[in-house]
């Protein structure tokens, strides 16, 4: 399964997803630059976390229009998967591939802390090998997590992970992670990338990884 990084100005967990494809899931995984405007044969691409053209307007704001943006749409319009973490789902919230947008946190802070999340839906590509209900502990580290969403639009994606036992950030319904209609969009505000290795004090984040590679 190839995947692509997107790489913007301010990213900063792209070495991190790059890692985690090559070295911990042996998968073939090239850097895209933002500036790119075609993409090569993918089958999941990467939107990672970071602050994208420094966020100095509105975070995901600027990147969305981005020139490889518009291969991004043109890929997920025609099923392919996206995932975004952190700073790339606010990319995909401004980019209109995800409904909703993501707020300052309710503390008005910057928080960077482990949190446990409750897997409410393990009937797609991404989370199949997660139980129901499953609770697992996965790293945030955001200023613009808190998630709303207008209540028209709650059709348009199904909640994926929910924080569990406290809301950092105060997200509508306590919602860290939505996948689209059609099942082939993820984003998330935690970062499975940061708990893909034991080394790193805990493994929960690369089932999904290993859900997606399940699914290829």
């Amino acid at each position: 399964m190839k995947f692509g990084v997107i790489v913007f100005p301010g990213s900063n967990c792209d070495q991190d997803c790059f890692h985690v494809v090559k070295n911990v899931m042996k998968q073939p995984v090239k850097y895209i630059w933002h500036a790119e405007k075609k993409l090569d044969n993918f089958d999941c691409l990467i939107l990672p976390g970071g602050f994208s053209y420094g966020d100095y307007l509105r975070s995901g704001a600027i990147a969305r229009f981005a020139p490889i943006m518009e291969a991004v749409k043109k890929f997920a319009g025609r099923g392919g998967r996206v995932i975004g973490i952190c700073n790339g789902f606010q990319i995909l919230c401004e980019a209109g591939l995800l409904p909703g947008a993501l707020h300052r946190n309710k503390n008005l802070n910057f928080i960077c802390k482990n949190v446990r999340l409750k897997v409410e839906n393990n009937h797609t590509i991404f989370t199949k090998l997660y139980s129901k209900n499953q609770i697992v502990t996965i790293p945030i580290a955001h200023a613009d997590g808190n998630y709303i969403i207008d209540p028209k639009s709650k059709g348009k994606f199904k909640v994926v992970f929910t924080y569990h036992g406290e809301n950092p950030n105060g997200s509508e319904e306590n919602i860290a992670g939505i996948i689209n209609k059609a099942g082939n969009i993820l984003g998330m505000m935690p970062h499975p990338e940061r708990v893909a290795e034991g080394i790193l004090g805990g493994t929960d984040g690369r089932l999904l990884f290993e859900s997606l590679l399940q699914n290829a």
